[in-house]
């Protein structure tokens, strides 16, 4: 990296809402360090080095140790101006029916490997008295999450780990924001195996362009948490605010059981 352009991190960054953020420093005036564990992140990054952005782009898999420690050797030397903890997964169906590898799994990509990245930036930063921390958080946060209890829980754990390092460096010049999509049009539901059989995963879903379009002024703006993406999600991260959470709960549960997914329409 040249150092004359500012540095953004993204991870999750092969496609979906953390692609779509990634284009959007790109755009403006950034060069890249993305990082995502597929094939695809070399593509991604090719599309963004079309920007005229520089991009390092750092295949590792977070969900391992040893994965959330090639991502921080590359950071090596690089002055980090923005970084973006996007990367994530969910587990669709009933807890007691799930497999106990990957609710480990949501645990250590979502979680861990979330405090992992943060501490050694979040120094970094500190030190220089700079820079912005941002964390893909979710409507989900807001609400217990039945046929997706870890998954909704371990957002709750970012969002409280974000709103808690934005207060302990708020006088450092150092930002933290947290971003909360509701459900995004992404490879996220098949992944979790939801995409088929239910509500959630039939239904029309955000544009992850939007919804990171509305992150990135955020982030840039150093403003704190911010619901992104359409009317209705914005609808729904005010509702979590008021909603008693056995409703939120119930509401919840039609929209993730296996089962309550749309039809396919019947042909003759």
């Amino acid at each position: 990296m040249t150092g004359t352009r500012p540095l953004a991190l993204i991870t999750g960054a092969s496609g979906g809402i953390g692609y779509e953020l990634a284009r959007q420093f790109a755009e403006h005036g950034y060069d890249l360090v993305v990082n995502a564990e597929d094939e695809r992140l070399e593509t991604a990054a090719e599309s963004l080095r079309a920007t005229g952005a520089e991009v390092r782009a750092v295949r590792a898999d977070l969900l391992t140790g040893e994965g959330v420690d090639t991502l921080l050797a590359a950071l090596d030397g690089l002055t980090v101006d923005t970084a973006a903890l996007n990367a994530g997964i969910g587990r669709g169906g009933a807890f007691v029916d799930t497999d106990p590898a990957d609710d480990q799994a949501v645990i250590d990509l979502n979680v861990t490997a979330t405090v992992r990245l943060a501490k050694p930036l979040l120094r970094a930063m500190v030190a220089r008295g700079a820079g912005r921390l941002a964390f893909t958080s979710s409507v989900a946060s807001t609400m217990p999450g039945p046929f997706q209890p870890v998954y909704n829980a371990s957002k709750s754990f970012v969002q409280s780990f974000a709103e808690a390092l934005r207060e302990e460096v708020r006088d450092t010049g150092v930002t933290i924001t947290s971003f909360l999509p509701a459900a995004t049009e992404t490879d996220f539901f098949r992944r979790a195996g939801m995409a088929d059989d239910t509500r959630i995963g039939t239904m029309k879903k955000d544009d992850p362009a939007q919804v990171a379009e509305q992150a990135f002024k955020a982030i840039v703006k150093g403003e704190k948490k911010v619901v992104t993406g359409s009317l209705k999600a914005k609808a729904q991260g005010l509702a979590g605010k008021v909603v008693p959470e056995g409703v939120k709960a119930a509401a919840h549960r039609k929209l993730a059981e296996p089962g309550t997914g749309k039809k396919p329409e019947r042909r003759e």
